[in-house]
């Protein structure tokens, strides 16, 4: 994880630091005696978290991120926001798309605090195919406000969570299967709040290939690479089937998805950790559940305890 912090009252830095964050834009500001620009980041390398305060009027025009651009709005507004199709403003508590990866946008900061929350749009391929999406064009987000404002306040919490419990703790952060999760359920969060293409229905070939042979080689694959931040996409790789076809086997056979039976892995692989850590060896369940990709200690205890009918400290303790 790399972390940044800027602090500067003069526009011209200001502009310099945003575009070499960001992408190549133009800055200004109304107000002849410039306030201050706060930037914190914090980035793996598929998603980054900024927090982001201005206390004066910015106006900006960026060239396209690469990315796709969240933005949550704490306090003050967002005016006169513009990219192709979309004119629009937004005020404390909105979570809005700010911008597709591929186009230019302009508008004006007024004495806000916000957060900009970016990801790789490849993430979005990854996270829709393995629930079944057909894999053939890239998925577009097709609206810049959520469905609703309950799938805004979901998407809100996870940024949030992300912020909060993954990226906060260096320790955490460092671990590859958290960050690699925590990317994916960016991903997910995203596609829930917003409409999209993505397709879930399985063709006729994927239905023919899906057979338990299929289903052998990805359960070896998974057993096999499930120390590894793994995705769909790598385990039907690895059995030279369509992403869908995958998904199909899963569901036919197991009643179940690849990363939900990664899941159950490494779950198993956490509980084997437990039982095996010697008494005085300083493991933890936290240390444990993090190796095998559980950032969130109550929900790795609810997991294992459905699983194995005792607690995970417990297990190690025993």
């Amino acid at each position: 994880m790399d972390s940044l912090v800027f602090e500067s009252d003069d526009l011209g830095m200001t502009e310099d630091f945003l575009s070499h964050a960001y992408a190549r834009m133009r800055i200004g500001s109304t107000t002849p005696a410039a306030g201050t620009a706060r930037v914190r980041r914090d980035a793996t390398t598929s998603f980054s978290v900024d927090e982001i305060d201005l206390d004066f009027e910015m106006s900006y025009s960026v060239t396209p991120l690469g990315r796709i651009c969240l933005c949550v709005v704490h306090e003050g507004t967002v005016q006169d926001h513009v990219f192709h199709g979309v004119r629009d403003s937004f005020v404390a508590g909105d979570t809005v798309l700010f911008a597709p990866h591929d186009l230019p946008y302009t508008g004006r900061i007024c004495n806000a605090r916000y957060n900009i929350t970016m990801l790789d749009p490849g993430l979005l391929d990854q996270v829709a195919a393995s629930t079944g999406a057909r894999p053939d064009e890239p998925v577009r987000l097709t609206g810049h406000r959520p469905r609703s404002q309950a799938a805004g306040d979901r998407l809100r919490a996870t940024i949030f969570y992300l912020r909060d419990q993954v990226l906060a703790d260096p320790e955490t952060a460092a671990e590859p299967l958290l960050v690699s999760a925590g990317g994916q359920l960016l991903a997910a969060s995203v596609l829930a709040a917003f409409p999209n293409t993505a397709q879930t229905d399985p063709t006729g070939q994927d239905r023919g290939d899906a057979h338990p042979a299929t289903l052998r080689r990805a359960v070896a694959y998974i057993d096999d690479h499930a120390d590894q931040p793994i995705t769909v996409a790598d385990i039907a790789g690895a059995v030279h089937v369509t992403i869908r076809t995958l998904q199909y086997a899963f569901r036919r056979h197991l009643d179940t998805t690849p990363m939900a039976y990664l899941r159950r892995v490494r779950l198993a692989q956490a509980h084997h950790d437990l039982l095996a850590a010697a008494p005085h060896s300083g493991a933890t369940v936290a240390g444990i559940a993090a190796r095998w990709g559980f950032a969130h200690p109550g929900r790795f205890a609810a997991l294992y305890r459905a699983e194995y009918a005792t607690g995970p400290a417990d297990a190690l303790r025993g």
